[in-house]
């Protein structure tokens, strides 16, 4: 799964795909929908504005990939540490910020992960089960969001390390044996696919 992105005129970008590959993305984007899980959608009757000014949960989700896709704002590893704060002050303080961002949060990435499926959904084959995939810049931006969510996902369950990702890490010496491989596999192209996407976006 060699294909890359280049940029195209008027800030996209474009990357040609197999039918497996296209396959793979649509599925895992699938998957990534599915963990977030649906919106909220107002009742029979009720002010749609409301929705908009619903809090959100005060707790980390229980399940390790969630909760790396969102994060306490303040302590833990992926969160900011205001100085002189005891641990129960940063928990207050995330509780409350989760309240009135997560659910933002989740939309953002349910309709990045939709954008990345309507994309691939949107492909004329070339015959021979090859495709380009082109993207406005808007697209690129859904795209890289959700791929960064893909890779926090996967990474999460295979419990990767920054020493396993380097070319020397462990991520590259798998046996074809081990029933990771597949997934450690994805986990490598998602990474190429949104390291060249991110310099198609580059000044």
């Amino acid at each position: 799964m060699a294909g890359h992105f280049e940029a195209t005129p008027g800030g996209g970008a474009a990357v040609a795909l197999d039918e497996v590959e296209i396959s793979i993305l649509r599925s895992l984007a699938v998957q990534l929908l599915e963990l977030i899980g649906p919106g909220e959608t107002p009742a029979d009757g009720e002010d749609p504005l409301a929705a908009l000014f619903a809090e959100g949960p005060s707790k980390p989700p229980s399940d390790p990939a969630l909760a790396r896709l969102f994060p306490d704002a303040y302590g833990g590893p992926d969160g900011a540490a205001p100085e002189e704060k005891s641990e129960e002050e940063l928990r207050a303080l995330s509780a409350e910020f989760r309240r009135f961002t997560e659910n933002d949060l989740r939309s953002r990435k349910r309709e990045d992960a939709l954008a990345v499926v309507r994309t691939l959904d949107a492909l004329s084959s070339a015959g021979d089960g090859a495709a380009v995939l082109t993207l406005t810049a808007d697209e690129c931006r859904s795209w890289l969001g959700s791929l960064n969510d893909l890779r926090l996902t996967i990474g999460t369950r295979l419990d990767v390390s920054d020493e396993d990702e380097g070319e020397e890490g462990s991520l590259y010496r798998l046996p074809d044996s081990d029933p990771r491989k597949p997934m450690v596999m994805a986990y490598l192209w998602l990474g190429a696919l949104q390291e060249t996407l991110v310099e198609t976006l580059m000044p």
